[in-house]
C-alpha cells in the first residue's frame, strides 16, 4: 500500500437522508488518485470520496448486470462475490437495483471490501431505494465515489459516463446478466477499450 497524504476536505449535508459527513476530494495529480484508473484515455479529472479512499489502491473486480435480474442471475452473482472476497479483491458496482446492489451486499455479507460508483452527487443519492445500502456500505469500511459536484443530479448521460470509472477501477468485469443494448454492455466495451478482462456468466451453468 502506498503511503496516503490528506486529500481536500468537503462538509456535505445529505439532504435526503438527514445527515453530515466530511468528503475527500482528490484530482488527478493528488498521490492519493488511483493509478489504475488514471491509465485510461477519459479519466474523471476530479473524484469525490466518502469511506475508505484506500480502497482505490486495492486488487478490484467490477460485478455489473441488469437491474432486472433472474434468481440465476442473482444466485451465481453471489456465488462468484464470495469466491473473489475469499481472494481479498474489492468489488466494485454502480449501486444500481439488481445485480450491483446484489454485489456490494454480498461483498458486506462476507466481509469484503466494496466500492460503489454513483452518476450524481452526493446531495441526491440515486436510487433513493439503495440509500441505506449506501450507509451500509460506509459504516462496513467500504466506499463511494463520483466525479460529479454535490448537488448534481442522475441523468441518462452520467449514467453512461460512471461505467467508465466503474471498468477503469478494476482489473477484470464480470458480467452476470444483461440485455442486449444496456448500460451493462457499455460498461463491458468500455473495459475492453480499457484493455481490461472481461468475464460472462454463460446462459446454463450447474444447478444450485
Amino acid at each position: 500500500m502506498k503511503n496516503f497524504v490528506l486529500p481536500d476536505l468537503v462538509l456535505v449535508r445529505y439532504e435526503r437522508v438527514n445527515k453530515e459527513t466530511i468528503l475527500k476530494k482528490i484530482n488527478k495529480e493528488d498521490i492519493n488518485y488511483p493509478k489504475i484508473l488514471k491509465e485510461i484515455e477519459n479519466a474523471p479529472e476530479v473524484l469525490y470520496i466518502n469511506g475508505n479512499i484506500e480502497l482505490l489502491e486495492s486488487p478490484c473486480i467490477a460485478v455489473i448486470g441488469s437491474r432486472n435480474c433472474t434468481k440465476y442471475g442473482e444466485k451465481w452473482c453471489e456465488f462468484f462475490v464470495k469466491e473473489f472476497v475469499k481472494y481479498g479483491l474489492t468489488i466494485v458496482s454502480g449501486m444500481a437495483l439488481g445485480i450491483d446492489s446484489i454485489a456490494h451486499k454480498t461483498a458486506l455479507k462476507y466481509g469484503g471490501n466494496t466500492i460503489a460508483v454513483l452518476p450524481c452527487g452526493f446531495n441526491n443519492i440515486f436510487p433513493e431505494e439503495n440509500i441505506e445500502l449506501y450507509n451500509e456500505i460506509i459504516e462496513k469500511n467500504g466506499a463511494v465515489i463520483t466525479e460529479y459536484e454535490l448537488n448534481t443530479e442522475a441523468e441518462y448521460q452520467k449514467f453512461l459516463d460512471r461505467n467508465r470509472i466503474v471498468s477503469g477501477l478494476s482489473m477484470g468485469v464480470l458480467v452476470v446478466e444483461a440485455a442486449y443494448r444496456s448500460g451493462t454492455t457499455v460498461t463491458a466495451r468500455d473495459a475492453l477499450k480499457q484493455k481490461r478482462d472481461v468475464f460472462c456468466i454463460p446462459r446454463k451453468l450447474r444447478k444450485f
